[in-house]
């Protein structure tokens, strides 16, 4: 597994799948927006101020996140999507 240093965080992307009203599944391919919401897999140990004590991280692994659009690095790893993000890019926690 992937072990983000610092204060990067590790996230799997939603994948948003709508659905019609009529029950037809338009899959996230179509009109292929960047995800802007995850579910954190990993988090980095935090940052160090100007003193070298260690900043603790706000999110933990399992936390459902948004983040900047723009803001994260794509990777895929056997196959699989994930972000790596700086903690700064990440908005809010959902839940």
């Amino acid at each position: 597994m992937i072990k983000p240093l610092s204060n990067n965080v590790l996230v799997e992307p939603e994948k948003a799948e709508t659905k019609t009203a009529s029950g037809i599944v338009i899959p996230d391919t179509v009109g292929k927006e960047r995800p802007d919401q995850g579910k954190v897999v990993a988090v980095g140990e935090g940052k160090r101020n100007t003193d070298g004590k260690l900043i603790p991280m706000s999110v933990k692994k399992g936390d459902k996140v948004m983040f900047a659009k723009y803001g994260a690095e794509e990777i895929k790893v056997k196959g699989k999507e994930y972000f790596i993000i700086s903690e700064d890019n990440i908005l809010a926690i959902i839940g």
